[in-house]
């Protein structure tokens, strides 16, 4: 503090008021109602996408596949896999996320029996990358005796 003794002219400064922080409230909102969770539904997709949660392999008879959808194609089919003559077969669906998978798959002869390798990715939030859990990586065409 200033002495009051002292003549004006040596007397100090008032002091300067503290600057007052500003924030940026819309960039703060901008962040948290939007970015954040665009962020975190991305991480999810990728990891929905990329880690699986089962591989198998079924054999049957190509029933059908079709490129379909308004805005996302994909390339979705079924198959038919019969245990024996006779017998109801069990009608399998299946999403190829490859053209040339799909190419293979619709180039097989009718009649003949496939055996489709897939991956089973869990919780993909939209079927924009298909309509099934279960995606085809390999198709071979199984000889028949």
């Amino acid at each position: 503090m200033a002495d009051p003794s002292a003549p004006p002219s040596m007397a100090s400064p008032p002091p300067r008021p503290l600057p007052r922080r500003r924030h940026r409230w819309g960039l703060i909102a901008l962040l948290v109602l939007i970015v954040i969770p665009a962020a975190g539904l991305t991480l999810y997709t990728w990891s929905a996408l990329h880690f699986v949660y089962s591989r198998g392999e079924r054999a049957g008879y190509v029933q059908k596949i079709s490129h379909r959808g308004w805005l996302c194609k994909t390339w979705e089919g079924e198959i038919a896999m019969a245990t024996m003559p006779g017998v109801v077969p069990q009608i399998w669906d299946f999403t190829v996320p490859s053209d040339s998978i799909a190419g293979l798959i619709s180039g097989a002869d009718i009649g003949k029996r496939v055996a489709l390798t897939y991956e089973q990715h869990v919780g993909i939030p939209t079927n924009c990358f298909g309509e099934t859990q279960y995606f085809i990586t390999h198709v071979r065409i199984v000889d028949q005796p």
